[in-house]
């Protein structure tokens, strides 16, 4: 599988060595138990995936389905 760099990456860490890397960044955030910046930007700086439950579940609560 190729991947490059992408041209627009939405991570505000430009000096990481995975930023415009995808498939990189994708694979390091699942090795720490983490969602990369451009899967949670509301994350208010805790990218556990414990926090994305958090913060979906105060998104979405009362909503009826």
């Amino acid at each position: 599988m190729s991947c490059g760099r992408v041209t627009e990456c939405l991570c505000p860490k430009i000096g990481c060595v995975n930023h415009g890397f995808c498939c990189a960044c994708v694979k390091k955030h699942k090795e720490t138990d983490s969602l990369p910046f451009c899967l949670f930007p509301d994350n208010g700086g805790d990218k556990s995936n414990y926090n994305h439950y958090v913060v979906l579940r105060k998104r979405f609560k009362g909503e009826k389905k």
